[in-house]
């Protein structure tokens, strides 16, 4: 039952950018609207993320996704003089939902029945405001309340990990003289309530105070640095801390075609509750670096995708854990995204990551156990072929593994934390 923050309320790999999801819309007088939609048909081997000695359920599945979104005019399509002054505010609201449903064609009866009950609607609703953009002062407010459909990470079927997460939040902007120094104030809230009962003394709230900032000392080159306070409780007293977290380093160009971020710094949880439990207290940061394979050709509405790029990173970090008090990530990832004669869509991604877990105590619902470290690893490969500038017919293949030696004792038995998912699927999208 240890869980990341999800972004968002879908998994499918096109609707978490909006270069993929997006095409070239509709010109409203001074506003764009994105209307769009997808269907997909595939095969999930284990929802439930069961061992393979707990009788994984392999299954059918079928999605539909409308998505919609309205902005005021984008660049590309505003056309303004390099003498007009920008707009006074500008904004962004998106919509999309996700359908689920499943028929099950393999594990054991009792599996099947739970996986046929599993059909269910997920969704993502975000909204994004700037006010006074390209001035000295300005600021910035967001928004997003999404459901995310989700089994418990760990197998356990009786109950899912069906979620609410909320987020709002805003930041001051101070960009003095001709925006070499850009300085951000800003404060965020992000909830994450459970609808099952079992869970739901898993909801948790944490307020962020966060500041960040960039020294731009070369064109396209600036030094960074990020700091941030968290103020971390669950609503029935489970465990209570405050996240902190303090980076800096580099990001940019270091030739046209290569760019480098490089962040290092220190974090720290401070838990007061429970007074038996662990804190993380480390370094923490972040290497990436990005070959671009090709420039920009054209300022075209309709070209409204991503550049074709190659990278490579590791990530050392924290997160609150939803048993103990927190786990350390460590992951190393490469990605790839290309496109062919401008019709055809690569984007792979791959990630293998060490999840370190400290000594947890005993509460309601789990034993004590010792520390432990699990290996996660992940795969995405989506392939897309645009018949026409606004339909895609797609691809997407999955891979996800915890891989673990390590059982934890609950009330309803023995549980294992190793598991391995396997998804396939077919699909088309209409997106203007």
């Amino acid at each position: 039952m240890v869980l990341p923050w999800v972004a968002g309320a879908q998994d499918q790999p096109w609707l978490t950018d909006r270069q993929y999801t997006e095409g070239i819309g509709i010109r409203v007088g001074d506003f764009e609207l994105h209307p769009g939609g997808a269907a997909e048909f595939g095969y999930d081997s284990n929802f439930f993320r069961r061992a393979d000695s707990e009788d994984p359920v392999g299954s059918l599945r079928f999605r539909i996704t409308p998505s919609f979104s309205l902005s005021t005019l984008g660049p590309q399509r505003s056309h303004a003089s390099p003498d007009t002054p920008p707009p006074d505010f500008a904004f962004r609201a998106g919509i999309s939902a996700t359908y689920n449903e499943f028929i099950p064609v393999s594990g054991p009866d009792a599996g099947k029945e739970l996986m046929s009950g599993q059909r269910n609607v997920g969704g993502l609703l975000d909204l994004q405001l700037a006010i006074m953009p390209q001035r000295p002062w300005s600021g910035n407010l967001d928004a997003s309340f999404g459901r995310t459909i989700a089994p418990t990470d760990q197998g356990f079927t009786e109950e899912s990990f069906n979620r609410i997460n909320a987020a709002a939040g805003g930041d001051i902007i101070w960009t003095p003289g001709g925006g070499l120094l850009d300085w951000r104030l800003g404060y965020h809230f992000n909830g994450m309530i459970f609808e099952s009962g079992q869970f739901q003394n898993l909801t948790n709230l944490v307020h962020n105070v966060e500041t960040r900032g960039r020294w731009r000392f070369l064109p396209r080159t600036a030094a960074v640095y990020d700091a941030s306070l968290g103020f971390l409780s669950y609503p029935d007293g489970n465990k209570s801390g405050h996240p902190l977290r303090v980076r800096m380093g580099l990001n940019g160009l270091l030739t046209p075609s290569l760019r480098v971020t490089a962040l290092a710094g220190w974090g720290a949880s401070f838990y007061s509750e429970p007074v038996d439990g662990s804190d993380f207290d480390s370094v923490i940061g972040q290497l990436e670096v990005k070959y671009y394979l090709s420039t920009p050709q054209s300022q075209d509405p309709v070209a409204n995708l991503p550049l074709p790029s190659i990278s490579a990173g590791f990530i050392r970090d924290f997160q609150d854990s939803l048993i103990g008090t927190y786990f350390e990530r460590d992951r190393g990832y490469a990605k790839l995204t290309y496109f062919f004669g401008g019709r055809m869509l690569l984007d792979i991604e791959g990630g293998v990551a060490a999840i370190i877990y400290p000594d947890i105590p005993s509460n309601g619902f789990f034993a004590a156990h010792s520390g432990w470290t699990d290996i996660r690893v992940d795969a995405t490969a989506l392939g897309e072929y645009r018949v026409m500038d606004s339909i895609g017919i797609n691809a997407t293949i999955r891979y996800n593994a915890n891989i673990s030696q390590t059982s934890l004792v609950v009330s309803e038995g023995v549980n294992s934390l190793q598991w391995q998912q396997f998804e396939a699927y077919l699909g088309a999208r209409w997106f203007m």
